[in-house]
């Protein structure tokens, strides 16, 4: 019977501290999360640092042209931004495009005490993972101060804390997909980014400024589905897309026949008025 209670109180105790555990893990995480603002401008006004330590204007990155993956993380992230990372690089080596050809990644740390140093060494750790020559110029890893990295935040609704007790911050696992101009198009949640999923991102980003004619027709039959993450097929669209298809395949193969019999009575009608 004692060792029983004994038990039972071993248990409560055990019980009593994991509930504390979750309830601090809890509270670390009150106010974190993602609004999305979609269609925001980013303040391409602002000035960060980069990996070479050369000041650039966020703008800078935005040429007209390309879309930026853009991301918040910060180097010493014990767990999240590290699979977030690979996780990026593992689905953007299953794109035929380049980094720095067709689109550019950029990561801004959330820590403004992170040196332009550390960020160059994540730069080059995540280069080396996706192994493409001459692809490093594609890559920012920019460092900033603290009203600089709160007005970027605050303008993609990315909501983060500082948590003092543990020396670490608080934060969700979003790529912000932004256009060539320089305004959020898609948010992409979680570690795991197909590559069909970030071209489909990238095309709808570019307006038509990157990705081939049959992206943009793989564009139009898909929707991006906010519950899995990915862009879905929409059978309505793949409906008409078929029966356009169709209906053009028929064309083409009609027409020639039509020409030739109409060639062909226009002779017989001409051989008739000579004889």
């Amino acid at each position: 019977m004692r060792y029983q209670i004994l038990c039972l109180c071993v248990i409560l105790c055990l019980s009593g501290s994991v509930a504390a555990q979750i309830n601090e893990e809890l509270d670390s995480l009150e106010g974190v999360g993602i609004d999305e603002q979609l269609d925001a401008e980013l303040p391409l006004e602002l000035t960060f640092r980069d990996a070479d330590g050369k000041e650039m204007r966020l703008g800078d990155l935005f040429d007209g042209e390309r879309p930026v993956l853009l991301s918040l993380n910060y180097s010493d992230c014990p767990m999240l931004c590290q699979l977030q990372l690979n996780g990026l690089v593992d689905g953007l080596r299953e794109l035929s495009w380049d980094v720095g050809e067709k689109f550019q990644v950029c990561s801004v740390s959330i820590n403004p005490l992170e040196t332009p140093q550390r960020a160059r060494q994540v730069k080059q750790r995540y280069v080396k993972e996706y192994n493409r020559p001459g692809t490093a110029p594609g890559w920012h890893f920019l460092t900033g101060q603290q009203p600089a990295i709160e007005q970027l935040a605050d303008t993609v609704g990315f909501r983060y804390k500082y948590v003092a007790e543990r020396d670490e911050y608080a934060h969700a696992a979003a790529v912000m997909v932004c256009t060539p101009e320089g305004r959020v198009s898609r948010y992409l949640y979680g570690v795991l980014y197909p590559a069909q999923t970030l071209k489909l991102a990238m095309v709808e980003a570019g307006e038509g400024k990157v990705g081939t004619t049959l992206d943009r027709v793989l564009l139009y039959c898909f929707h991006y589905d906010e519950t899995s993450g990915r862009y879905a097929p929409v059978a309505r669209r793949l409906m008409k897309v078929g029966a356009g298809l169709t209906v053009t395949v028929l064309a083409l193969g009609l027409i020639p026949v039509w020409l030739r019999r109409r060639h062909a009575h226009a002779a017989g009608d001409i051989s008739e008025e000579v004889g």
